[in-house]
């Protein structure tokens, strides 16, 4: 079954493993629903807040700049996020893992979606190029909320998996090759449907 992509912001799925979350709420008139999506809207965007929101298995989430210097505003591209997961941090990302925020696309009229799609990234405060993430550079992770009608959907899509060997780490290697597969096997699925729930409940 064809994934819907109203924004048109998910990109190919061609090669590693791809994971889908949905999760859908029906309001009872369109009045509810456009409320309801409004705050799915603001809690995607507001990525600071994503560990409240989705309970004690959630990492951390904390946006950027390109410099790795905190903000405490909504997403926006070009953004950075710093992720702090349980278990060993990355060596090149000074402990964390980081993506930068590549695109956000909004719909609005008949449907009101909204779309954000992430990548791995090198850390922006390090000095190194390789990528501070268990996925490597071809995975992308899309957060998307849509209100269609009286029913209001959260999806996660990860596309492009697999565990990033772009790293002069040893260290980093290892963690990448465990915490990667580990990611695409359990904690990717189970982190992103508390996040799901929690943007439209």
């Amino acid at each position: 079954m064809k994934t819907k992509d109203p924004t048109g912001t998910l990109p190919s799925q061609n090669e590693g493993k791809e994971i889908i979350i949905e999760q859908s709420v029906t309001l009872p008139d369109v009045s509810a629903a456009t409320a309801l999506y409004v705050l799915a809207h603001s809690r995607l965007l507001r990525i600071n807040e994503w560990h409240q929101i989705a309970g004690s298995i959630s990492a951390r989430f904390q946006l950027t700049d390109s410099s790795g210097a905190d903000l405490s505003r909504e997403a926006m591209e070009d953004d950075f996020v710093r992720i702090d997961i349980p278990g060993p941090g990355s060596k090149a990302g000074n402990g964390y893992d980081w993506v930068r925020i590549e695109q956000i696309t909004e719909l609005s009229g008949g449907t009101d979606a909204v779309a954000m799609r992430v990548r791995p990234a090198a850390n922006p405060s390090g000095s190194s190029d390789h990528i501070a993430h268990f996925y490597d550079a071809a995975a992308t992770s899309t957060f998307m909320v849509e209100r269609d009608g009286v029913i209001v959907y959260a999806r996660i899509i990860d596309r492009n998996t697999k565990p990033n060997d772009d790293t002069s780490s040893f260290t980093d290697q290892l963690r990448h090759s465990f915490v990667g597969a580990a990611a695409i096997g359990i904690f990717s699925r189970l982190q992103w449907e508390s996040l799901a729930k929690a943007f439209i409940s």
